[in-house]
């Protein structure tokens, strides 16, 4: 359930030299290459059988290495093949106190992984004719969605990430048991803002996967554990797997325990509010038999739980913001490399960090889940993209670069952000964590956030009208007009695109007013008690008006509550690289506290244009002390358009 944003927050944080940082966002890191049929695959004499033996011992010469750079505690891989399981192995600690290995029975979180499962749901009800993919979402659901577009939600919408609405992340965790509400009751009282219309723009939305497990329920006539359990865990004989939370006192013996580090303690059990969008434990051992299920054409040891033209139709292409990259299939997305046609789902929580990929051309399904946020890197992806190049070799075909390609890397110079944003509430704060596209001397373009292993960035050449390869790579950016007619970038995830940022919004202009404001408030605060010494030492008193001596006080008072202002959101943000809980309802309290000192802080305003108005009024002031109240004044107009710019009055 969560990623992106939490490297968002985390970039933040540094550049305003606070520990911002979060966890709300997710999906794979392997990196797709081409759309399917595009490539020819190579010949299979020029990689290794792809055997238990052989994956063996590929594997155990790589994860310990990995496990133990980058700090985590235990891994599980599993691999399918033709029906059956060709291999399942698990690395390092479930609980390293008790030195508990990792085995095909532990449990994982999977997160948003969990959403395959919520999506096979919505399949089974659409076979039955209960669920029409294209009717509005209203018509399931007893409390109505607003359709500020004129157009309504539908479940296709929903599949694809392309309701519109924008990230939702307050209660998306909560702390604990007491603090979950039902399903319905978190859905009605946490609507998020359609920012898009529906059906033009992947924005992906834990809030949309939750309505369709909602619709599940409400359609069955089922809470949607139940209906889980009943239509895909019985059938499938996954007894080691549960959305229920707390763990159920049965599965808690298999439980991994989840960590930031396997050199720091375990963490508590993670609570998932928006449950049908991730809140799933499972076994490697149960998740093979999901994944054969989807490859054998929806049945697994005689047992049915789709149609073979219904599987076939999930793993299809049903939207894409750009035909030269992969797209949404139906709640799955493609994720083809390495010549194959690839469809799968990544999934994380704030400790465990999961990745399914599946080759139905190849009946072959890879999973991969790890149990610590680690310090960095990216074991899964590297796993998944080692083993598809040891086993599936390519080389990129050669492509004739376009004449005017410095034309066209010119046209799409400058500042991006995420279609997968907050945009109405405080935290929009991260979309200052914006991208930059260049143009580099070669008539290739870097897009900053892109880096190789050194820590450079990637350079991109043009293929195709506004298409560009990594070089000696496969990952793919793309550019097209979306619904305004603006230039969006397409790359490694098919449920966002990057949007030019506005200038309004642009990171320069905002840190630059942010800058001006704090070190406006700052020096006015630290020169106060300054000036006052030296005025006495040398006896420089003068004779002010009563109004202007009340109001320089007043400047001072707002010039501290718009710095605490600041510095307590800053709190809150970074609080959430240990507790995502924290923007749960149960710290209302504080962030309306925040809100009053936020208001207060902005009544500054109008005071220092009065104050800067006055000094400059009274004579027998010096000079530079209105200057500096000059500058005072433009301090707190910067404050101004920065919270209000980044809604940081708002919860």
């Amino acid at each position: 359930m969560v990623r992106h944003l939490s490297v968002r927050l985390a970039l933040f944080c540094s550049l305003t030299a606070c520990a911002f940082a979060s966890a709300f966002a997710q999906g794979p890191l392997a990196r797709v290459d081409a759309r399917p049929g595009t490539t020819t695959p190579p010949s299979p004499a020029a990689a290794p059988q792809l055997s238990a033996q052989d994956l063996e011992a590929y594997l155990d010469g790589m994860i310990p290495i990995q496990q133990q750079q980058h700090d985590i505690a235990g891994t599980v891989i599993l691999v399918v093949k033709d029906g059956k399981v060709l291999f399942t192995k698990g690395y390092g600690f479930a609980d390293v106190n008790g030195r508990t290995p990792v085995t095909d029975a532990t449990l994982f979180r999977i997160g948003s992984v969990s959403k395959t499962f919520t999506w096979t749901a919505v399949m089974q009800l659409v076979e039955q004719g209960k669920i029409d993919l294209d009717r509005d979402v209203n018509t399931y659901i007893d409390f109505a969605l607003p359709a500020p577009f004129g157009k309504p939600v539908t479940m296709r919408n929903l599949l694809t990430h392309t309701a519109g609405f924008e990230e939702s992340i307050k209660d998306l965790f909560v702390a604990a048991p007491t603090d979950m509400t039902p399903l319905g009751v978190y859905l009605k009282t946490h609507v998020p803002h359609q920012i898009f219309p529906p059906g033009t723009t992947p924005a992906y939305s834990n809030y949309g996967a939750t309505l369709a497990g909602y619709v599940v329920q409400r359609v069955s006539g089922m809470p949607f554990n139940d209906y889980i359990n009943a239509h895909i865990f019985q059938p499938l004989g996954m007894t080691a797997a549960t959305f229920a939370q707390p763990l159920p006192t049965a599965l808690a013996p298999q439980m991994s325990s989840g960590y930031a580090l396997a050199s720091g303690k375990a963490k508590a059990y993670e609570l998932v509010q928006a449950w049908p969008a991730g809140s799933m434990a499972v076994s490697a051992d149960a998740m093979s038999h999901f994944m054969i299920a989807h490859l054998e054409d929806g049945q697994y040891a005689g047992a049915r739980i789709l149609k073979p033209a219904t599987v076939r139709e999930m793993h299809s292409r049903l939207f894409g913001a750009n035909p030269a990259l992969n797209g949404m299939a139906h709640g799955f997305y493609e994720e083809t490399r390495n010549g194959q046609a690839i469809v799968g789902h990544g999934g994380d929580t704030q400790w465990f960090h999961s990745d399914l990929h599946l080759v139905p051309g190849m009946r072959l399904g890879f999973f991969i889940s790890s149990n610590s946020a680690g310090k960095g890197g990216d074991l899964r992806g590297i796993v998944w993209k080692g083993f598809l190049d040891r086993y599936f070799p390519y080389t990129p075909p050669v492509a004739a670069p376009p004449h005017d390609r410095l034309a066209d890397a010119r046209s799409v110079v400058g500042r991006y952000y995420s279609s997968r944003r907050i945009e109405t509430v405080s935290a929009s704060v991260i979309g200052l964590m914006q991208t930059t596209v260049s143009v580099n001397a070669d008539s290739t373009i870097s897009n900053d956030a892109q880096k190789d292993p050194a820590g450079n960035p990637k350079r991109y050449q043009e293929i195709a009208p506004l298409v560009f390869r990594e070089v000696h790579g496969q990952s793919l950016l793309a550019f097209a007009k979306d619904f305004n007619g603006d230039l969006a970038m397409g790359a490694d995830y098919p449920f966002e695109v990057d949007q030019r940022v506005p200038a309004r919004k642009a990171a320069p202009l905002n840190f630059l007013a942010l800058g001006v404001a704090v070190g406006a408030f700052l020096l006015t605060l630290l020169c106060w008690p300054l000036a006052g010494m030296l005025r006495r030492h040398y006896r420089a008193f003068t004779i002010l008006p009563q109004g202007y001596s009340r109001l320089r006080l007043i400047m001072r008072v707002t010039c501290f509550t718009a710095l605490l202002f600041l510095a307590l959101r800053a709190k809150l943000l970074a609080s959430i690289s240990s507790d995502i809980s924290a923007v749960s309802s149960s710290n209302d309290g504080y962030v309306h506290v925040l809100q009053v000192i936020g208001f207060a802080a902005m009544l500054g305003l109008p005071v220092a244009i009065a104050y800067c108005a006055l000094s400059w009024r009274t004579g027998a002031l010096w000079v530079w002390s209105k200057v500096w109240n000059t500058i005072l004044a433009v301090g707190f107009v910067a404050f101004a358009l920065f919270v209000l710019n980044w809604h940081l009055l708002s919860t």
